[in-house]
């Protein structure tokens, strides 16, 4: 068995990255999130799955040393960290001249120095296990567009960092992937829309796509994938 460590996975992408790993019958999740009462909904879901396989804690990425606890709990319990997905992230839209000062530091703050901190505190565990990393970075990190210019800021930035990454870890024999969605079928709270969005990227297409990842030679490296819809609206 395998363990994955995802962050934001109480919902949206990270969620279906937890069901499509559990689905594959061989892997244990670890899922983080700010707020309890939607990891403990999660997790409830994710145990009529796959029981005994899942865990959750209540953890900010903005804290380097909450996530370094997270990671030996998961550790502990599961054996290993062999996958980290730093998925957890945030969209504040605005003008630069309304956009202020708080809004621009949480963007940062939560969807590039998280993600940084997020890769610090596993490192020691993937080192062991020769694992993989794959960050959630967005079309938006090589397209910018107005009213983007914290998300643009933030996602440019870990779409710049994960490469060097890549790069940096590769030593190790640690396997680094960004992926880059564009239109994906939840809200920027990572809620799935209830209106038709059946053009758009899914949340379980996302789930596949990682799940598929841990399945290629370790010679191999997608270390960076474009995802678009097929067929836009």
């Amino acid at each position: 068995m395998k363990t994955a460590f995802i962050t934001g996975g109480s919902k949206g992408i990270g969620f279906g990255i937890a069901e499509a790993l559990l689905r594959e019958g061989d892997w244990n999740v670890a899922i983080t999130g700010r707020n309890k009462s939607v990891l403990d909904n999660a997790l409830k879901q994710l145990e009529t799955l796959a029981p005994g396989k899942s865990v959750a804690f209540v953890c900010d990425v903005r804290n380097l040393s909450d996530q370094e606890s997270c990671v030996r709990q998961v550790a502990e319990r599961f054996g290993s960290v062999d996958l980290l997905v730093a998925n957890a992230g945030v969209g504040h839209f605005a003008p630069v001249d309304s956009l202020s000062a708080e809004q621009w530091q949480e963007t940062i703050d939560i969807n590039l120095t998280g993600v940084f901190f997020s890769v610090k505190a596993c490192l020691p565990e993937l080192m062991k296990s020769k694992g993989y990393i794959i960050t959630i970075s967005s079309l938006a990190g090589t397209n910018f567009f107005a009213n983007g210019s914290a998300y643009n800021a933030s996602k440019f930035g870990l779409t710049g960092f994960t490469q060097a990454a890549m790069l940096d870890l590769r030593k190790y024999g640690i396997r680094v992937t960004t992926i880059m969605p564009g239109s994906v079928a939840t809200d920027f709270s990572g809620n799935t829309h209830t209106s038709d969005e059946s053009w758009k990227i899914q949340i379980e297409d996302i789930g596949q796509m990682v799940a598929d990842l841990m399945k290629i030679n370790a010679r191999t490296l997608p270390s960076k994938i474009e995802v678009r819809p097929s067929m836009p609206k």
